[in-house]
């Protein structure tokens, strides 16, 4: 069974991170007879129809109907054989269980015993991400943040033994989450040094930044000393989000969840956001759990800117500063240089912000 215990984020991590989604063993129609076979299967017959959803993720996707019902179909193809949709899969019933809007999911398989890749059937959700939303200048922002921080609360309330990445072994023997790391410390500095390296090698930074970077890291080591950890999403973003202009119908692809910090999915969406979002996020999660976390600031900027290294080296290694704004990162209008120039003018003010303490309304 494959494990993610060298894994800090799996996007900039993984074997194959930086190569383009394709079947290398399968051509189409080969492809789309094991997916025949996959829902024969699960629907105990043929009558049906699937189409690709192009979906711009790590994983393949499809839309299938059936007796005038719709399905998600979503399979991991990988040369690494990761097996996490499992672990997903338990995720998703459990946050749909504290009251957050989640897919059903009807079947998950990653054994590849009956075809060469992993695999979950879900409910469809009929609404757009609210990211196309946002790039259409649609979407109600604001009022959707404070929902946003709602719900991050509501996840928190899911707390488990250990931290990082869940262990698929003990979920199969125990039925039970439990992170694979036994300090969150561990799991934080997990692949920094080589995230670091990386954004030096390939010049994003030069060698006093990435030292700076790992002192500002190391004056503020005591935040890390977690008792316990509580469920965090690790992709939060609005393409993650399901919904209209005003209302949020679905969070989806918790296929990067981890036990952590309750800091760490606000940090994320500061990773794109600009401060009116991030307080609206922090009043709406305030409301449910009464108060912020302690030390909630320096945690901020500390997870924002171990976040803002790990999304320069996938845009880096990925080539997204050379991409125009069709691609889902980039904002209508703007390019991958603006985009070059946002990432560096985030992880400058984390580290800031971590030296000084700053306030939110300073992002």
């Amino acid at each position: 069974m494959i494990s993610r215990e060298n894994i800090y984020y799996w996007k900039s991590d993984r074997e194959s991170a930086f190569e383009e989604i394709e079947n290398v063993d399968y051509d189409k129609e080969q492809m789309e007879i094991l997916i025949q076979k996959v829902l024969e299967t699960f629907f105990g017959e043929s009558e049906f129809t699937f189409r690709s959803a192009h979906g711009q993720g790590n994983h393949m996707t499809y839309l299938v109907e059936y007796k005038d019902t719709k399905y998600f179909l979503r399979l991991e193809n990988g040369q690494e054989n990761d097996n996490y949709m499992e672990v997903e899969a338990t995720v998703l019933n459990k946050v749909g269980s504290v009251g957050v809007p989640t897919p059903k999911v009807y079947a998950v398989d990653v054994s590849r015993t009956k075809v060469p890749f992993t695999y979950q059937i879900m409910e469809y959700i009929a609404y757009p991400d609210l990211n196309s939303l946002y790039k259409k200048k649609t979407l109600d922002l604001l009022p959707i943040a404070e929902s946003i921080g709602r719900n991050i609360a509501k996840w928190q309330s899911l707390t488990f033994s250990g931290f990082g990445p869940f262990n698929n072994q003990i979920l199969r023997q125990e039925q039970k989450l439990v992170g694979i790391h036994s300090s969150y410390r561990d799991y934080f500095f997990l692949n920094l040094d080589t995230h670091l390296d990386f954004l030096v090698s390939h010049k994003f930074l030069i060698p006093g930044e990435a030292q700076e970077i790992k002192n500002v890291i190391n004056e503020k080591v005591d935040l890390l000393a977690l008792k316990k950890g509580c469920l965090v999403h690790k992709d939060m973003a609005l393409w993650n989000i399901l919904g209209s202009h005003r209302e949020i119908k679905s969070f989806i692809d918790w296929d990067d969840t981890i036990s952590g910090d309750p800091m760490d999915d606000i940090s994320l969406l500061a990773c794109f956001h600009s401060r009116d979002v991030i307080i609206e996020v922090l009043r709406g999660y305030s409301k449910v759990m009464g108060s912020l976390p302690e030390n909630y600031l320096d945690r901020f900027w500390l997870h924002l800117l171990r976040n803002m290294i790990v999304k320069a080296v996938i845009r880096v290694g990925g080539n997204y500063f050379s991409k125009q704004d069709d691609f889902f990162l980039i904002d209508t209008g703007q390019s991958g240089t603006t985009l070059e120039e946002h990432t560096k003018k985030r992880m400058e003010i984390a580290i800031r912000g971590l030296r000084e303490t700053v306030e939110i309304n300073k992002l």
